[in-house]
């Protein structure tokens, strides 16, 4: 008996130990998988929080017009720029006890291991917010053990390095809400148009309800499914405490409005204009050592939302259904800002911008750039020259080129400057460039940041040389700020995803690449274009607009076979078009005359409307003389064609236009036919 009893007993402490060792063996295992984890995560380090985000572009005004994402459309927001519904509705969905565990509710996953024993299959989730938010930033979705070891590797990490706000932030940036939409911000943005601080109860529950499936919950594909996840979400907040009854009925009964037509309507805000406000802020970040890809960035743009608006409107509404292409853009003489720009007649269609792309002939509108060469070397407005047929030599008297004007005429006697800039007249143009030089004539066009290199042939005189609009543009406008060295910007300001700022725009520009006095002369010079004064073989080539114009306007225009110009200023705003087909086609005679210049002064005279017209006010230096402008002569009573002319004090015409001398050195007969006054108030100070 004693020994049945000895055995037993030693059985009874054998199994004790046997039972003994596997606990201290189970704990041992627990704690050395614990130190290894522990180990793995401090090896491995904090995993990035790194994820896509888009970039936000804003108008002068600050009011977001567009963005940029790669992969993902992403506004990654803070934990307090989220609206609290919306924090309570996703705890109260996928984790109610986010704040209480360590990254796992084991007692979730306990539920859902014996589910999926039971079933062979992976058939029930229980990821906790910090995994799910493990998987968003590093895995797929695949359904799969070995996902689920690799995610809760990851959230363990998570838990190890980051607390929990960081984590719930991080969820909320990174869930997919389909239509391409990352993140809270953006399907709040997408889904109702307002920022995801704004949402309401009812709100909230419908965002919370399309992360548990996109595809399934979507409110705008499935409504009724989408309607029944809200409830049950609702009911599973007021369960948990987060609102109250009457809360949840209100918001059961508010009826939802999706407001995605506005997301639609926003994105096709001035395409051509963000693509250049991108490329840009490229230059710009990667000049400060910044990877412009990282995304995140704010960038407040120059653009001008009622100049855009304008210029798109005009467009429509003159541009004939011919294939014509255009570009347009406009921009501020003192700053540089661009204010509106237009690539092309549809972005979806050919998103190649034609103003900053597209190298064209820019015609007689090149004349002005030549004429500030000459005003330089010793021209004025009142310098006379013979503009009869001519034929030039060239290349060493191997060539030959004989200009032509665009009616087939001849002047038959001498015209001053201000005259030839008024009628385009190309013979002066071209004798003006045998006299001044193709070495001071790129010299300017260098000095007005023209990227063109003239070939010696007198035709580059009327423009045959190829430009982009901007270019051009960009020439005129310095011209307009008084000859500083400005430079076209679409970007005011750049800040990062955490708001520091890193550019903010310089100062404008005290460099003059011209004198001030050259340049007042050269924009007097091309308000001619407007006044019938000059009229005599030929007509000024602005009058078709003249009956829309309301206020000073220094502009020219240029025509080829295949291209037509017109670039002009008030003294706030240049505004630079382009017409003609992408390739090989010439215009026709009404393509030619009429869509370029409406669109221009319906444009200028709109985004002006209501302001009170502004003279270009003469710099010292210069003054202001009423001349003869066939004699260039002071002008008395007896010599009826007069124009207010601006001159530096060095070219002041001294004799009256009777004196005989000036007469003499007419061919012609004087056409009496009045005295042609522009305005009945005067634009020049």
């Amino acid at each position: 008996m004693r020994r049945v009893d000895y055995i037993k007993k030693k059985k009874r402490q054998n199994f004790v130990r046997r039972i003994a060792l596997l606990i201290v063996t189970a704990l041992t295992a627990l704690f050395t998988m614990f130190l290894c984890l522990r180990l793995y995560a401090q090896i491995t380090g904090a995993p990035s929080l790194s994820v896509p985000k888009a970039s936000v572009f804003l108008d002068k005004n600050g009011k977001q017009i567009g963005d940029k994402f790669s992969a993902e459309r992403r506004y990654w927001v803070n934990l307090d720029e989220i609206s609290p519904f919306l924090i309570d509705a996703v705890i109260a969905t996928e984790d109610r006890n986010f704040y209480e565990h360590n990254g796992f509710d084991y007692k979730r996953i306990a539920g859902a291991v014996l589910k999926d024993i039971k079933t062979m299959r992976k058939a029930e989730g229980a990821s906790s917010i910090t995994q799910q938010y493990a998987r968003n930033l590093f895995l797929t979705h695949e359904k799969s053990w070995n996902r689920k070891i690799k995610e809760a590797l990851y959230a363990y990490r998570l838990e190890t390095f980051y607390d929990k706000d960081v984590i719930l932030e991080g969820y909320l940036n990174t869930v997919y809400f389909g239509h391409g939409m990352y993140g809270v911000e953006a399907a709040s943005r997408f889904y109702f148009a307002k920022s995801a601080e704004d949402l309401t109860l009812e709100e909230a529950a419908v965002i919370t309800a399309i992360a548990k499936g996109p595809s399934v919950y979507d409110p705008l594909d499935n409504p009724e499914r989408s309607r029944d996840r809200q409830l049950l979400i609702l009911s599973l907040m007021e369960n948990q405490g987060f609102i109250t009854n009457a809360q949840r009925q209100r918001a059961e009964d508010v009826a939802v409005t999706l407001k995605t037509e506005d997301w639609k309507d926003m994105k096709r805000v001035a395409p051509y204009f963000l693509d250049e406000v991108w490329r840009e802020a490229e230059r710009i970040l990667s000049k400060k050592g910044r990877y412009p890809a990282e995304g995140g960035w704010t960038i407040r743009t120059t653009l001008d939302m009622q100049h855009q608006q304008t210029a798109e409107e005009y467009i429509d509404k003159w541009m004939p259904d011919s294939g014509l292409q255009v570009g347009f853009m406009s921009m501020e003489p003192e700053t540089g800002n661009i204010t509106s720009l237009v690539g092309g007649i549809d972005y979806k269609e050919s998103p190649f911008n034609r103003v900053t792309q597209a190298k064209r002939q820019p015609g007689s509108a090149m004349k002005p750039i030549l004429y500030a060469a000459a005003l330089e070397d010793g021209y004025n407005p009142l310098t006379f020259m013979s503009t009869e047929r001519t034929i030039f030599t060239y290349d060493e008297g191997r060539s030959t080129y004989e200009p032509k004007n665009i009616n087939g005429k001849f002047a038959g006697h001498p015209i001053s400057l201000a005259q030839a800039i008024a009628i385009s007249d190309n013979v002066y143009a071209v004798k003006t460039l045998e006299d001044v030089g193709y070495k001071k004539f790129n010299k300017m066009a260098e000095k007005l940041g023209l990227d063109v290199k003239f070939q010696e042939s007198p035709a580059v005189a009327l423009g045959t040389s190829t430009v982009t609009l901007l270019e051009m543009t960009n020439a005129y406008n310095r011209i307009s700020s008084g000859g500083l060295e400005v430079e076209p910007t679409t970007i005011l300001s750049i800040t990062d995803a955490d708001g520091k700022t890193v550019y903010e725009q310089p100062k404008k520009s005290t460099k003059r690449v011209i004198t001030e006095q050259d340049a007042f002369v050269l924009t007097h010079l091309m308000t001619g274009m407007f006044d019938p004064v000059f009229n005599d073989y030929s007509v000024s080539t602005g009058l078709s607009m003249r009956s829309k114009q309301k206020r000073p306007y220094a502009a020219k225009s240029g025509t080829t076979i295949s291209d037509q110009y017109l670039i002009g200023y008030t003294p706030s705003l240049t505004a630079g078009i382009w017409t003609g087909y992408d390739v090989g086609q010439q215009l026709t005679e009404l393509e030619d005359k009429s869509a370029t210049k409406k669109i221009w002064i319906d444009f200028m005279e709109t985004v002006h409307a209501g302001k009170t017209p502004e003279p270009f006010i003469p710099p010292k230096g210069v003054n202001g003389v009423i001349v003869d402008v066939e004699t260039g002569g002071i002008a008395v009573n007896e010599c009826p064609k007069q124009r207010l002319m601006y001159l530096k004090e060095k070219d002041m015409p001294q004799k009256l236009c009777t004196d005989k001398n000036l007469r003499e050195e007419r061919n012609g007969d004087d056409d009496d036919s009045g005295t042609f006054e522009l305005f009945p108030f005067s634009f020049f100070e």
